[in-house]
């Protein structure tokens, strides 16, 4: 997974600045991305604080641990089924 040039710490600053009446523009414009980015960030982070978004993209890493894990499990028992010769 691509990691964010953007900390979850000025992201919400971004989002911030956009809701206290800044054009949506400028804010892309000052922070140099683009509107669309700016709206799917907006809809992922919008309405919380920084120590939220902190713990969603903790979550977020632990879920993707998580699935690693099971995915190499999962393969692992695969290949002994072959090994063992059952379908």
């Amino acid at each position: 997974m691509r990691k964010s040039r953007f900390t979850e710490a000025q992201i919400v600053g971004m989002i911030k600045e956009q809701e206290a009446g800044m054009a949506t523009a400028e804010v892309c414009r000052k922070h140099g991305l683009s509107p669309a980015s700016f709206y799917k960030l907006k809809a992922k982070y919008g309405g919380m604080e920084l120590l939220d978004a902190k713990r969603l993209k903790q979550l977020e890493d632990e879920n993707a641990k998580l699935k690693r894990l099971l995915a190499d499990t999962m393969l692992d028992n695969v290949v002994l089924k072959d090994l063992l010769g059952k379908p």
